[in-house]
């Protein structure tokens, strides 16, 4: 089993029916539990999804996924080092629309050498993962 990485972009759009990516996610949500894939994310990535579901979708949802799916995630937690390669990596890219949350995703991705991620997000792709659809 390989383990996949999973973006806020792909968690968010297989939370919410009205995503335009909902219908996907959920087939590659499918598709993953079938394979049985671990999924890793960072820190990072568990504080933009709690940010958005609040903002988006109101504090139930917030605590729905903090109970029945967070437990589901391999959490990498960011330290100060970790931290630190993805803010050099994101100043080395200087791609305006590109975050610290991705660039820390990206390290994860290369130091695990994991090559799916469940995202939606172009960035990923851009860098040479492949996107699960």
């Amino acid at each position: 089993m390989t383990a996949v990485f999973a973006d806020t972009s792909g968690l968010l759009a297989l939370l919410n029916d009205r995503d335009e990516h909902h219908a996907a996610a959920a087939r590659a949500f499918r598709r993953l539990q079938g394979r049985q894939a671990p999924l890793v994310c960072t820190s990072y990535v568990l504080v933009e999804i709690y940010a958005l579901l609040g903002r988006r979708m109101g504090v139930d949802a917030v605590r729905a996924f903090r109970a029945d799916f967070a437990p589901l995630l391999e959490v990498v937690w960011v330290d100060a080092t970790l931290h630190e390669a993805g803010l050099d990596l994101l100043l080395k890219q200087r791609r305006r629309q590109l975050s610290l949350v991705d660039a820390v995703s990206f390290v994860v991705m290369t130091q695990r050498r994991l090559d799916e991620v469940f995202a939606f997000d172009p960035h990923f792709e851009q860098e040479g993962f492949t996107l699960l659809r």
